[in-house]
């Protein structure tokens, strides 16, 4: 369902026909799956009446919204989550299906072996992983239990994804005390790389900005469930939040980031 940058490869994977719903969408998401073979089914109505497995793999802040509208249709195979949302938030949309598995990716589109990992929990967990034996993607069963494979990711992303945020933040903060060429001497003498990281990160950082803030919302409610303070990832959720609107900028300047950042 909703074959973008990552969901397209990853059908394309899969050992088995992939099937998806081009109505409402772009010209683009119909390349993207025209390239990985995926057929279309028109509507989603049809699209469901013809799967054993639907995959949802969308920004977070709409994996609800689309479980939802499956559910309406009505569905009675297995529905996977493969969202980078909260546990608690897929157990509730896995109260929806009576097959569900709880999915979540760690690394880049698959293009390479060995670059990305898909983390699977659930009864049907085994065989939902079994579509990608001898791919480009690693699938690992994590178990039965609902929510364990979206809590690793969140405790994945939380630090990967927060601390991106919190040296973009930091790098702004020294640009706005005219101190941005020191602070980069002082990252070459104590932290050696972290000056190339943060150049590197603020110029690829606009095209993806707009889909780690719902992320690190689900994020910071998923720290809050378990007692730890969500303050860090709602921090962050702002930092992408005033960065969301270079989406689709290729490439982004320090100066375009650091200006966005420091918005009043």
């Amino acid at each position: 369902m909703h074959p973008g940058a990552m969901g397209a490869v990853l059908a394309g994977e899969a050992s088995v026909p992939v099937m998806w719903a081009s109505e409402g969408r772009s010209h683009q998401t119909a390349e993207r799956a025209g390239a990985y073979g995926l057929v279309d089914q028109g509507s989603l109505f049809d699209l469901v009446a013809s799967s054993e497995i639907l995959i949802s793999v969308c920004p977070p802040h709409a994996a609800v919204d689309v479980a939802r509208q499956v559910e309406r249709v009505g569905f009675d195979g297995i529905y996977v989550d493969a969202n980078a949302i909260a546990p608690a938030t897929v157990r509730e949309i896995a109260t929806r299906f009576e097959r569900f598995v709880d999915g979540g990716i760690i690394g880049p589109p698959p293009t390479e072996a060995g670059l990305t990992r898909m983390y699977l929990a659930g009864e049907d967990a085994a065989a939902v992983a079994a579509l990608w034996s001898g791919s480009k993607l690693d699938a690992r069963v994590l178990g039965r239990e609902i929510g364990s494979a979206s809590a690793l990711k969140v405790a994945y992303a939380g630090w990967t994804k927060g601390s991106t945020a919190l040296l973009l933040a930091v790098r702004a903060y020294a640009e706005a005390n005219g101190l941005g060429d020191e602070l980069i001497a002082e990252w070459d003498v104590s932290i050696p790389g972290l000056a190339d990281r943060a150049s590197g990160t603020a110029s690829r950082i606009g095209r993806k900005a707009w889909r780690f803030e719902g992320e690190m919302a689900e994020i910071a409610a998923a720290m809050e469930a378990v007692g730890l303070p969500g303050g860090f990832h709602d921090a962050a959720r702002e930092i992408y939040h005033r960065l969301s609107d270079l989406k689709g900028t290729e490439r982004s300047s320090v100066e375009d980031v650091n200006r966005k950042i420091l918005r009043p």
